[in-house]
This record gives C-alpha cells, sequence and structure tokens, in this order.
C-alpha cells in the first residue's frame, strides 16, 4: 500500500552517517538527493534497493513518536542492522530477537535513531 515514506531528520550529516550504516545492513543504500533548488533550500534524500522509498528531509521539527519497520531478509540481516545502527550513534531499544506476541517467526530488533524515531528491522521467515 504505501510507496514511499519519510521522516524529518534534524542534522543531516549525522542522519546520513546512521541510515547508511543501517539500512547498508539490509542492502538498501543513498540513491538520491533532491537539488536544493527543489526544497526550498532543505537537505532531502532518498533511500531504497532499485528506487528511493524512504526519505530523509532536513527540518527543525523532528522528535520522537514515528515507528519505521524495515524487511530483512534473513535473522542475521536483523542482527547486522542492530550493531550497524548502534556503532552509528543509535540507542538500543530491543535486541534482536524473537517477538512471538506478535507471530511465531517474528524475529526484529529495535533501536532509536538520532532523533528519537523507533527504527525496526524484521524478518518472518522461520530459521
Amino acid at each position: 500500500m504505501i510507496d514511499h515514506t519519510g521522516i524529518p531528520v534534524s542534522d543531516p550529516a549525522r542522519a546520513k552517517a546512521f541510515y547508511d550504516a543501517a539500512l547498508g545492513a539490509l542492502g538498501a543504500k543513498l540513491l538520491m538527493t533532491v537539488p536544493k533548488e527543489f526544497t526550498g533550500g532543505k537537505w532531502v534524500a532518498g533511500y531504497g534497493l532499485g528506487r528511493p522509498v524512504f526519505w530523509l528531509t532536513e527540518s527543525a521539527d523532528t522528535g520522537p513518536g514515528r515507528h519505521y519497520a524495515f524487511t530483512a531478509s534473513s535473522r542475521a540481516e536483523v542482527d547486522a542492522f542492530h550493531a550497524a545502527a548502534l556503532a552509528a550513534g543509535g540507542r538500543d531499544n530491543g535486541a534482536p530477537g524473537l517477538r512471538p506476541h506478535y507471530h511465531a517467526d517474528y524475529y526484529g530488533a529495535f533501536v532509536f535513531d538520532p532523533d528519537g524515531n523507533n527504527v525496526e528491522a524484521v524478518c518472518h521467515r522461520p530459521e
């Protein structure tokens, strides 16, 4: 249903370093930076696998309360996402592991990004 989405970030360089590492562990990368003449002077960048689907926009209006879950192809990718996100300045919000209260094979990990967003990687496949 969702074609693409995005979040506001307060510090583009810090956000880029975090998402390069965290999403890179899932195989995604920065695919596009929109020229500032089209964004009102703000830094806007899109991440994805084949096309940009997760956008970061420079903004003073950030804050906690947002949750974004990214699909991982394996439990090892979830583990790698968590480790990379923490190494890039994220804060732990739930170590990698099964969450059977969602379903029997729900394996996820949660981190807060530098702006306080709850970011997750999840694999729904059995081991």
